[in-house]
């Protein structure tokens, strides 16, 4: 049932538009609800932290990745992205998230 079970959350970067002074292709970010797993984190942004925050609990609850807008299809995976908007209105970039959900 939806809710009662404990997910960890795999949020990797899946691509970057422009530049991103924090992030490369490939990094990760691991959560436990309600803790991120430091010594398998690569790297946070508190930028692009704060566009997932609002997903992690419900995600790491069960809650469909579907249901929250964040794919097209039913699966454990979805996909976010940082709010910079890059070129021309900031010296950043956009970084493409994508978010894999394994049961602990």
């Amino acid at each position: 049932m939806c809710g009662e079970e404990k997910y960890r959350l795999v949020i990797t970067v899946k691509g970057i538009r422009g530049k991103c002074p924090v992030f490369k292709v490939g990094d990760r970010i691991v959560v436990e609800s309600p803790k991120i797993v430091v010594d398998k984190t690569d790297n946070i942004c508190i930028h692009a932290f704060g566009c997932m925050l609002s997903m992690i609990v419900p995600l790491s609850r069960g809650i469909s990745f579907k249901q929250l807008g964040l794919t097209t299809e039913e699966g454990d995976k979805g996909y976010i992205q940082c709010l910079d908007p890059g070129k021309p209105y900031t010296d950043g970039g956009t970084v493409l998230f994508e978010i894999k959900r394994e049961r602990i």
